[in-house]
């Protein structure tokens, strides 16, 4: 049987494990656009549960452990796969539900039921993914426990290799996944962690993090940051606090990127070893920052607050004025929206948008995130627009948890956001407002121009190497270019139609006004006479334009 203080040591244990091998599940993604990684996004929505599982003591109970760890990873789940493995939990939560111990039997049952809850969750469920290894391990579970000579450490190594089997088989299932010779990347972060659970249930000791300790005791990092706060007491001289961590690709030395830093802010400071590199800069151009620290490698994390207003809330908090992180509702409707860059920020709130989080391709915000903003809306119905296809799960786990009523319109880029928001009728019903919002933005067709994150072959066999520019035409990359704005021209020249009406292009970090004027005038050249070209400042960060026409 498992005691509570052996399924939370398992669990931490998993946690430690996947974070170890983060960056090898991040390399197994095959498209080369950049993204919020599944073993990034897996690992930072199982390490969620870690600090709240150490503070339950030793008598802790199995149901206790379950309970803790699913609340925690539900909340703190970042992505399509962090979404699945906090669902897979949450059944470990329903599964043990008043048990004091789990036997082999309970958890397979538990795991299964965590199955069920996924499948469902997912609008078209795809075999040969994570799906697919967490129903093979719960199948073998639940065979091996009707055996009674079988013990619970027997179930649980049964599961894993039930796992191990259906990640061998994901090429199989997928075809994209066998043209690059890899296995489903978050099929193999769930291996991971149920590999993970087994060293500690095996009466082994827990796998220890070896990066973890080390990212939060860096001292003179963690000084800076725990200063800033007092540094908005006097004069602001660069608005935005940023910080993000690399996990390191190259060997480029890290000083130069500190003196690009020092360049255009200050409070500067960078902490690397051979793994990783740690960035804290006070800066006006955040987006600036993080694309030269992407020259070093993969994004782990990011964060970048504005100091004016925080000083402002400071300030509220000393006279008693500070808002509630919750509001009463007052209003009918009311939105959130995801959105990266302080263009788009600006342009999702003057299209009513009440609250704007921040996050995007490279880093996915977490379903607390996003149900912190949904909270501080003051209206009945919330309408949310993730704006990105790897955020719409996570944004839909909101619906139970929230007290008003969350409608989420599954819009997978900005301007889908945009249309949607510019279809929305004050005087219709929610219902026909979701069906209006979500057909308005099924409408739009977007082109993006970004750089390739890692090396490819996917495109009709065509290599696409690292930093190269590339081009996608709804998701799919279409072909390579020079620069970013011959790509965004060749890009335009196939999406606009003879009968189009209206042209948005928003331009990034990394795009100067001529070079997006540049390509405004190619595609008024291109359009129709009656036809709206509109140019957007978006200042996102990794897209270098986002355009879409109707």
């Amino acid at each position: 049987m498992i005691k509570g203080k052996l399924l939370r040591d398992a669990i931490i244990s998993a946690a430690n494990s996947i974070s170890n091998q983060r960056s090898s599940i991040d390399e197994l993604n095959i498209f080369p656009v950049p993204d919020g990684d599944t073993g990034t996004n897996m690992s930072m929505t199982i390490n969620a549960a870690v600090k709240e599982l150490y503070k339950l003591g030793d008598d802790c109970t199995a149901s206790e452990v379950a309970k803790c760890a699913a609340s925690a990873m539900l909340r703190g789940a970042r992505g399509n796969s962090g979404v699945i493995t906090s669902l897979l939990f949450r059944g470990f939560s329903k599964g043990l539900e008043g048990k004091k111990e789990a036997s082999g039997a309970d958890l397979a049952n538990a795991l299964t039921i965590g199955v069920d809850a996924a499948y469902k969750a997912v609008m078209k469920p795809t075999e040969g993914t994570i799906l697919t290894v967490a129903r093979f391990a719960a199948e073998k579970g639940r065979e091996l426990s009707a055996d009674a000579s079988k013990s619970t450490q027997d179930i649980w190594n049964g599961m894993c290799d039930g796992a191990d089997d259906a990640l061998k088989l994901t090429p199989e299932l997928l075809p994209i996944l066998k043209k690059a010779g890899v296995v489903d990347a978050g099929g193999k972060g769930l291996v991971i962690i149920l590999r993970g659970m087994k060293v500690v249930f095996d009466g082994g000791d827990i796998i220890e993090s070896a990066t973890d300790n080390r990212l939060q005791t860096d001292a003179d990092f963690e000084a800076v940051t725990r200063n800033a706060a007092a540094e908005y007491e006097g004069e602001i001289t660069f608005t935005y606090c940023t910080e993000f961590i690399i996990e390191r690709t190259n060997s480029s030395d890290a000083l130069q990127l500190r003196a690009y830093l020092e360049s255009i802010g200050d409070s500067v400071v960078v902490v690397d070893d051979d793994e990783i590199i740690k960035v804290h800069v006070h800066t006006e151009d955040p987006g600036d920052a993080i694309s030269h620290g992407l020259q070093y490698g993969a994004m782990i994390s990011n964060k970048i607050e504005n100091m004016r207003k925080q000083h402002e809330r400071l300030v509220r908090e000393k006279s008693g004025q500070e808002e509630k992180t919750e509001t009463e509702m007052v209003e009918e409707f009311g939105f959130v929206a995801v959105a990266a860059g302080e263009g788009n920020f600006a342009l999702f709130t003057d299209l009513g948008v009440n609250k704007v989080v921040s996050g995007g391709q490279t880093m996915n915000p977490s379903t607390e995130d996003i149900l912190k903003a949904v909270q501080c809306v003051p209206a009945r119905t919330v309408f949310v627009l993730p704006n990105n296809k790897n955020i719409i799960l996570a944004a839909q786990q909101t619906i139970p948890m929230s007290d008003r009523r969350v409608i989420v319109v599954p819009t997978k880029t900005i301007p889908q956001g945009i249309s949607a928001m510019m279809s929305f009728d004050p005087d219709a019903s929610a219902e026909d407002n979701f069906e209006n919002m979500s057909n308005a933005s099924s409408l739009v067709s977007t082109g993006q121009i970004t750089f390739a994150a890692r090396d490819s072959e996917l495109f009709d066999g065509q290599k696409i190497k690292q930093n190269e520019i590339i081009a996608l035409d709804n998701g799919r990359l279409v072909f390579s270019e020079k620069t970013p704005v011959k790509a965004a021209t060749r890009l335009l020249k196939s999406m606009i139609k003879k009968d189009c009406q209206f042209i948005n292009i928003i331009y990034g970090e990394g795009i100067n006004e001529e070079q997006a004027l540049e390509v405004k005038k190619y595609a008024e050249s291109k359009s129709p006479n009656d036809a709206e070209v509109l140019l957007i400042e978006g200042g996102q960060p990794v897209y270098y334009f986002i355009m879409s026409v109707e």
